[in-house]
């Protein structure tokens, strides 16, 4: 029987003893490659936190004392060790485990998460939320280097270090493995500054130096300085927190020692903690970024399967270096994700003109907004569901100025087992209510190459949406690229039955279906509005003017989506209007193919509510 087999929840940990621990990280990293290599996943990262998470169980009491996971990609050997692990095989499945933090899924997830750098916010609420009430817990916030980078981590920070309050935020850093800052002495400094002596002549020397007159305060802040130069922890220490570290992430012992006193401390603590990202798995450990977030794969090779078909964010990438030979104010801006927003091969042939700002969305597209006031042209590339962080940026900064940024918002729509914090469901519907925006969405890579051509030349700023995976793969990287007329649709297919508008991924879906109705003599319009702003009326009163009976279909929010502004424009008509789309809930987690379905998105489902149109039994 193996370790981790005896483990059904985090109070059996304690009972293992020490020397056992390491076997069961590597037990449980056996686990995380064998359900991440068959479910895809965020494997890297998990990997580099199980001894971390391991010590954590070890010292603290969930659900008591509440963990805070960033991101939540860190999360998944918590998951196993909080009695999930009968379900692990499930992970990131329909119906399955979630791949992030879930207050519904787990007593043990304190706090749910999925987007970045909201972790010491939410323990400093938790903390405050336990002062008022007279509780007795801990708080901890896990978070990695990469979401240090937020800015809402250092409004955290701040608020914390003002308020004081009792809980620990744990650094984890990945980007370097046990470096010259870490070793023998730096964990042997560690354990005494955790362990109450040195934190006591502290406390002695700042109350004897604020006896003295006049230079009293400076020289507590000389102390304080002086401490610091022995480890990397000024900036935390300034805003009030006490720094420990860094200290080795993979050593159990060591953490568990460190733990156990950090907990004790008053105030907040900030523990920073060196770890090695994919550690146990050679392939992530050689290549991390590659296996962040990765697919299926082969444990052996580590090699992820192949598609010949190209996505629409490479289609995004080649285009975009193609125009930027040609003009150089072209500038690519992406917050923390230059491979997943597909300006990686821009940054490598153009450096000079591209600009990775770290997790800070907001802060992306202010800095864009000045470029483009200074005579540039930068194209702010960022996940749907992220851009969403910088809603009033995009108000305030680019659209009431009316400056020329290109919006890129990639993963529109349904992306799949990421799930309910990744869905890309309201970037219609919380921008196409701006001023001065021009909106697009291809149907097809032709169309992302003209409407990214288009955009650059635009005088105001620009979105163009397109969805995670791969199009039609009807793509020409030699063809030149056009200059769309602005909020022109498109008549795909003319049917006086029926017709279906539609915009961006969906319309593919929709030429199917109305080929398939075809076969069965029901002759079916549709529509490309690839323009969602502004929004082509004049087609929509000629679609009228042949077929009463209309059904639009979006990847998104119905709420203030696509098919409100159709409703919108025939309001007062006679028209039978049905809208196929994202209802009022968030989208749970599971492969695109059956989320598209669920909700009424794929070719049968869209097929069945023609149907029903089409006959006397459903008033509409």
């Amino acid at each position: 029987m193996s370790i981790l087999e005896k483990i059904s929840k985090p109070s059996d940990l304690k009972i293992i003893k020490k020397e056992l621990l390491p076997q069961l990280a590597d037990e449980i990293r056996e686990e995380l490659i064998k359900i991440v290599s068959q479910n895809g996943g965020h494997l890297a990262s998990s990997l580099g936190v199980v001894e971390l998470t391991i010590a954590l169980h070890y010292c603290f009491n969930v659900p008591k004392d509440k963990f805070i996971w960033d991101v939540g990609h860190q999360a998944y050997a918590h998951k196993i060790l909080t009695g999930r692990r009968d379900k692990f095989h499930t992970l990131r499945q329909y119906n399955g485990l979630s791949g992030f933090p879930k207050i519904s899924e787990s007593v043990y997830d304190a706090f749910g998460v999925g987007h970045s750098s909201t972790s010491i916010s939410a323990a400093l609420g938790f903390s405050v939320s336990r002062d008022l009430q007279g509780e007795d817990y801990k708080v901890v916030s896990i978070i990695g280097d990469g979401s240090m980078t937020g800015g809402l981590a250092f409004e955290g920070l701040q608020n914390a270090g003002t308020l004081a309050k009792d809980m620990l935020v744990i650094l984890n850093d990945n980007q370097m493995f046990i470096s010259k800052k870490v070793g023998v002495l730096a964990g042997h400094f560690a354990k005494l500054l955790t362990a109450g002596s040195v934190k006591k002549i502290e406390d002695r020397v700042k109350k004897f130096v604020s006896r003295i007159k006049f230079w009293g305060l400076n020289s507590i802040k000389i102390v304080n300085r002086f401490k610091v130069m022995l480890f990397p922890g000024m900036l935390f220490e300034e805003m009030g927190f006490t720094y420990i570290g860094p200290i080795d992430g993979h050593n159990i012992n060591s953490l568990i020692d460190i733990l156990s006193n950090v907990k004790e401390l008053k105030g907040p603590v900030l523990l920073h903690v060196i770890t090695k990202k994919g550690k146990g798995y050679k392939p992530a450990e050689e290549d991390p970024t590659k296996f962040h977030g990765v697919g299926p794969f082969d444990i052996t090779t580590g090699k992820t399967s192949q598609t010949k078909k190209i996505t629409y964010t490479e289609v995004f990438s080649k285009a975009l270096v193609k125009l930027a030979r040609k003009d150089n104010k072209i500038i690519a801006v992406t917050a923390a994700m230059p491979d997943g927003t597909g300006v990686k091969e821009f940054s490598e042939e153009f450096p000079e003109r591209f600009f990775d700002v770290g997790i800070a969305e907001g802060h992306a597209i202010t800095f864009a907004a000045a470029m483009a006031a200074g005579g540039l042209k930068p194209i702010c590339a960022i996940y749907s569901t992220f851009m969403q962080r910088a809603l009033d940026n995009i108000i305030h900064d680019v659209a009431l100025q009316n400056l020329p940024v290109v919006m890129i918002l990639d993963r529109a729509g349904i992306v799949g087992e990421d799930g309910a914090t990744h869905h890309g469901v309201f970037d219609m519907s919380y921008l196409k209510y701006i001023p001065n925006l021009t909106i697009m969405s291809p149907a097809n890579e032709i169309e992302l190459q003209d409407m990214l051509n288009t955009a650059v030349n635009l005088k105001g700023p620009s979105v163009i949406r397109y969805p995670r995976g791969t199009g039609t793969n009807h793509v020409d990287f030699n063809r030149n690229f056009e200059i769309l007329d602005i909020g022109k649709s498109k008549l795909e297919k003319y049917g006086e039955d029926i017709c279906l508008i539609t915009i961006g991924n969906p319309v593919n879906i929709c030429l199917e279906v109305a080929n398939k109705l075809e076969e069965k003599n029901i002759k079916v319009s549709v529509v490309n509005m690839r323009f969602l702003k502004p929004f082509d009326e004049n087609e929509i009163k000629n679609i009228f003017k042949y077929t009463k009976k209309i059904i639009t279909v979006e990847e998104n929010s119905l709420i203030g989506g696509m098919g409100e502004t159709v409703k919108s424009i025939l309001s007062g008509t006679n028209a039978e209007i049905f809208s196929i789309g994202i209802p009022d809930i968030f989208i749970e987690h599971g492969a695109q193919n059956i989320i598209r379905d669920k909700y009424g998105l794929s070719v049968e489902k869209i097929e069945a509510q023609i149907t029903k149109m089409l006959s006397k039994s459903v008033n509409l």
